[in-house]
Order: structure tokens, then C-alpha cells, then sequence
């Protein structure tokens, strides 16, 4: 500490869809004053633009040519995350069925990951008072320098059952299956998979509740920030 101002910490939380992750980084961002940025909505982003453009998701060739077109700015306020491309706000276009399909497909695509990587990267820097960003490969690749590293998991049940909740009365089963799929996916791609780095804190939200993830978060941010 210094001048009783508190040091910006870089935090990066990773782990796949359900565990609890968007609204635990918002959360603990607004408590301790924080930037916040969800790089899953880059990615639903430009996955939304190549749909919209028709270009071919079957198509990786098609997909790398294109990386470089939209423009994608994120807000990073906590209270209120928002999200462009070329001018046009899509915070609630990318959570539709049809994107939620592709954004694997298209964020398997190296240069899909390299255009949005280096997006990240400087968004982070920018953030003067620090900042907490969410994914999948943040801590392993986006910044592997992070202050603090968290991975979130949670039983693919307890995932599914939130996640459905979220999504209405969707089928808890069907959605269990589709995270399933979506983790071997996201796992399984070549570039920058979803993996716990080696210095990452894993926090198992399984029998947790989000007040509680949330509190646990905060603590270890505030351990790390008074230890700098």
C-alpha cells in the first residue's frame, strides 16, 4: 500500500459456463472498486457478427479471413458491462441460442483467438485501478502475469441446474449435455484451451452459494493486494 491508496491487482478468473463466474467477477469488481471485463461476450461477439455477415462457421478459412473486420469495444463497469460491434450494442443478440451454438467453433479459430487475446491484453493494461477479467484461458494464456489467478468449478449437475434456471425453465438434462459438450469442446481445442493454470486457486462452488463464492473471491483479492 501506498498512500493508503490500494495497488491495482490484475485478477483473472477462469472455469467453464455455470460455475458462477460473470456474476461472481462483477460482484467482487464493483466491492473493491475494480474494472471488470467478460471476455466470453467478445467472442459470443464476433461470433455473432460472422452470422450475421454469413459467413461460414463451418468454414475456419472463412473465419480467419474475417477476425479482423468488426470493431468490438467493451465497457468495463461493472454495474453496467456493455458491448459493440461497429457501433451497434449486441449485449442481448449474443446470448441467443443461435451464437450460443457457434462461439465454440468460431473461438477455436487461432486468429479469432489472436485478434480478441490482443483486445484483452490492452484493455487490461489500460485499466488504472485494476481490473477483473473473466474466461476461459485467461489465466493460462491471455495473462499469464495475473496478480491472482482463480479457477471456478462446480459439478456439471449443479452447472446445468443454474444454468437452466438463468435460461427460464430450459431442460436441466438437455443443458447439462450441451456444458458437457461445450467443456470437451473448449478443452479439447488446440489453441489456448480451457485449462487451470498451474498457479491458480481453484474454488469448487458446487455446494456453495454466490454470496458466499463472492465473499471468498473478495478475501483472497484482498490477501493478494495487501501482500504486494
Amino acid at each position: 500500500m501506498e498512500n493508503g491508496a490500494a495497488q491495482p491487482v490484475i485478477v483473472a478468473i477462469d472455469g467453464p459456463s455455470g460455475t458462477g463466474k460473470s456474476s461472481t467477477s462483477k460482484a467482487v469488481a464493483a466491492q473493491l472498486g475494480l474494472s471488470y471485463l467478460d471476455t466470453g461476450a467478445q467472442y459470443r461477439a464476433i461470433t455473432w457478427w460472422m452470422v450475421n455477415n454469413g459467413i461460414d462457421i463451418d468454414d475456419p478459412h472463412a473465419i480467419a479471413a474475417a477476425a479482423g473486420k468488426p470493431e468490438i469495444v467493451s465497457g468495463t463497469d461493472p454495474a453496467n458491462p456493455t458491448i459493440t460491434v461497429d457501433g451497434t450494442d449486441v449485449a442481448a443478440p449474443i446470448r441467443t441460442q443461435e451464437v450460443t451454438s457457434q462461439v465454440s467453433a468460431v473461438s477455436a479459430v487461432p486468429e479469432v483467438r489472436t485478434r480478441i487475446t490482443e483486445l484483452q491484453r490492452s484493455i487490461a493494461a489500460s485499466a488504472e485501478r485494476g481490473i477483473v477479467v473473466e474466461g476461459r484461458d485467461i489465466g493460462t494464456t491471455v495473462l499469464p502475469d495475473a496478480d491472482l489467478k482463480i479457477f471456478l468449478t462446480a459439478s456439471a449437475e449443479a452447472r446445468a441446474a443454474r444454468r437452466s434456471g438463468e435460461l427460464k425453465g430450459a431442460d436441466v438434462n438437455a443443458t447439462r449435455e450441451a456444458l458437457i459438450k461445450r467443456d470437451a469442446a473448449d478443452s479439447s481445442r488446440k489453441t489456448s484451451p480451457l485449462a487451470k493454470a498451474d498457479d491458480a486457486v481453484e474454488v469448487d462452488t458446487t455446494e456453495l452459494t454466490l454470496a458466499q463464492v463472492i465473499e471468498c473471491v473478495v478475501t483472497l483479492v484482498e490477501e493478494k493486494r495487501a501482500g504486494k
